[in-house]
């Protein structure tokens, strides 16, 4: 094999490779809802291991729904456990989906749409280990139709 044909095979296995390091720092798991129907008592709760309590991170909900959800925001009650402790903090967020005049805000294929609603900006995790986050929809109508999945991620600010 020729010097050109293995750089031609080698270049882009470590572009992939550079490309891949790019994303250390961002965690992500999205649950689906059953039925696509989000009981008030189904809360899906998202564990994630963190070492690095010097960065600071964002804190975004993952959101899928159909084109025929009915409202343009979702309430959401968020709680969070820290490593080692038995207390969940919680927190209430109105997550803006659509406008009148735009639209969904989120991206969108066929009739699905995808929102990374960031609800912590600067973040801080004061110790290591197992964090939990609960999420749970907090809207009048229950069960809320036409959401697909609830998720969490977590980006490591740069």
């Amino acid at each position: 094999m020729n010097r050109v044909k293995l750089n031609l095979l080698l270049f882009p296995l470590i572009c992939l490779l550079l490309h891949s390091c790019t994303t250390t720092g961002v965690f992500e798991k999205n649950v689906p809802i059953p039925g696509h129907q989000w009981e008030s008592g189904f809360q899906p709760t998202i564990d994630f291991d963190l070492t690095d309590t010097t960065s600071t991170y964002k804190v975004y909900i993952v959101l899928r729904h159909t084109n025929k959800y009915g409202y343009n925001n979702l309430w959401v009650k968020s709680k969070v456990k820290e490593p080692g402790s038995q207390e969940w903090k919680s927190q209430q967020y109105d997550l803006l989906l659509a406008s009148n005049d735009k639209g969904w805000l989120g991206s969108g294929m066929d009739d699905i749409f995808e929102h990374r609603i960031l609800i912590q900006p600067e973040t801080k995790f004061s110790k290591p280990g197992k964090y939990e986050y609960s999420i749970q929809q907090i809207m009048r109508e229950d069960p809320l139709p036409f959401v697909l999945n609830i998720g969490l991620r977590i980006e490591k600010v740069e």
